[in-house]
């Protein structure tokens, strides 16, 4: 049979520029091959099933045999060997390539599902760099996506197919598998007729996008959609550090007044416990109280700041404003005696001298005691008139400090809302400046995208003319054969 004849060289320009697998296909159609199918060697998954269903829509069609298929009659042209593309390739499938190329077969490398893994890169690196320590440093690894096939043919995008690695994989089991002179011209005939109407498609498909406009309105409306952004979510920003701001507030002084309404209560438990001795120092025990809980409110406040941080996405403030415990005030002063207190000591020497006559009352029955039963009457009614005025007095002592306490929580409670409102007060203003920062920078790369956009759609607007030009000369190259 006679062969046909070699393409033009302008028509193989034409083809390479257009459809660069397509002219790998060719050129590997040329090439001299075993002659025979191809044995895969993979996982039997959904990726694998995948892979074999994608690669048989391509022509020439290349078959795939099970290794559990070859015989020493059936001796396959070459193997491919799939691994996933995100684990660099092991150590058995490095024992199996040693013994298929021990045993003179040819072998073809692929890592499958590309496009799940950032660092494929570095994977296929490494993996080529093993081959080469086990001495096979001309194999390759060709990065493959079948799933990235099926979205190109779904969206009959050529270029993303290219980008799956497809198209390269079939060349070269192509290459592989390619027929002797008996039955190649066929064989290649209709691979030459496939890759020139696969190249025509792909220049009507740019012909068409440049006659409608389609890139130069998907530039506008990037456009659009840019400087509807432009202020980079400044005022979004700002208002939401407003309101996080205020929610804090909110929570700290809620959480303050909780902590100062505690101290109160325990303060007063402790009053109705403490004698006279203990009174007179209270008020250096409420000042050790007052600075525990300005601990308790400064860890308070920098976990609230933390959160707040967090929930605005940015990082907290490295510094803030300490201060000192707050002082409860000037100790109490010594409270006045008022005319409460000499209706005690007249009360008291009236209940104790009566006290004292029921006590000796006894006594009047005896002659020789009556006469000692005045002394003993007044004695009696002074010691009861001493005790009356003590207790009273020591109760009144009592009621003095428990007021004093109160009114020093309520400046106590007044110094921490103040140190609060500081606090947040720097540390909105310090959020806002980030905000503004972050806003000004987004403004003004979308400044510089929609200029670049700008000077994009103007060269697309100057370059058309000449692009629809080189595609009907294209178009004309190949009309010619």
């Amino acid at each position: 049979m006679v062969a046909e004849p070699a393409l033009p060289e302008a028509v193989e320009a034409v083809i390479e520029r257009w459809n660069p697998q397509g002219i790998a296909l060719l050129r590997a159609m040329d090439q001299s091959g075993g002659g025979a199918g191809v044995v895969l060697y993979a996982v039997d998954d959904a990726n694998t099933t995948l892979l074999r269903t994608e690669l048989a829509r391509f022509e020439p069609r290349v078959d795939l045999g099970d290794p559990g298929s070859v015989t020493p009659v059936t001796e396959p042209a070459a193997a491919l060997i799939l691994f996933d593309a995100g684990s660099v390739i092991g150590a058995d499938t490095l024992a199996l390539i040693d013994r298929l190329r021990a045993d003179g077969t040819r072998v073809l490398l692929a890592m499958n599902g590309f496009h799940a893994y950032q660092d494929w890169r570095a994977i296929r690196e490494r993996s080529v760099a093993l081959l080469a320590a086990r001495g096979h440093a001309d194999l390759d690894v060709l990065p493959v996506s079948a799933r990235l096939a099926t979205a190109a043919r779904a969206a009959d995008d050529s270029a993303l197919l290219d980008r799956s690695g497809l198209a390269g994989l079939h060349a070269a089991l192509a290459a592989a598998t390619a027929q002797t002179p008996t039955d190649g011209p066929e064989r290649r005939a209709a691979v030459r007729a496939r890759v020139l109407a696969d190249t025509r498609a792909r220049i009507d498909e740019q012909i068409a996008a440049l006659r409608s406009g389609t890139e130069s309105t998907r530039i506008r409306e990037e456009r659009v959609a840019l400087l509807a952004g432009r202020d980079g979510g400044r005022q979004t920003g700002l208002s939401a550090v407003r309101s996080q701001v205020q929610l804090a507030r909110v929570d700290l002084t809620t959480e303050l007044g909780a902590m100062v309404r505690a101290l109160h209560t325990r303060s007063r438990a402790e009053l109705d416990r403490c004698d006279r001795a203990e009174l007179r120092v209270y008020a250096q025990r409420l000042q050790q109280a007052t600075s525990e809980i300005s601990v308790a409110v400064d860890a308070a406040i920098d976990e609230r700041v933390a959160e707040t941080a967090r929930r605005i996405g940015t990082a907290e403030p490295a510094l803030r404003r300490r201060d000192p415990a707050p002082r409860i005030g000037p100790d109490p002063e010594p409270r006045h005696r008022g005319v409460e207190d000499h209706l005690m000591i007249a009360l008291g020497a009236s209940a104790g001298v009566g006290l004292g006559r029921l006590v000796v009352a006894p006594l009047s029955l005896v002659p020789t005691l009556d006469v000692a039963s005045v002394p003993v009457t007044l004695l009696l009614g002074a010691g009861a008139a001493a005790w009356v005025v003590r207790a009273r007095g020591q109760l009144a002592e009592r009621n003095h400090m428990a007021q004093w306490v109160s009114e020093a929580l309520v400046n106590v409670k007044a110094q921490f809302e103040q140190r609060v409102a500081a606090v947040l007060v720097d540390v909105e203003a310090e959020f806002a400046e980030h905000v503004v920062r972050e806003s000004t920078a987004r403004a003004v790369a979308v400044d510089r995208r929609v200029a670049e956009l700008d000077a994009l759609g103007r060269r697309l607007v100057a370059e058309r003319p000449a692009q629809l030009s080189a595609c009907e000369r294209d178009i004309s190259a190949l009309d010619r054969l």
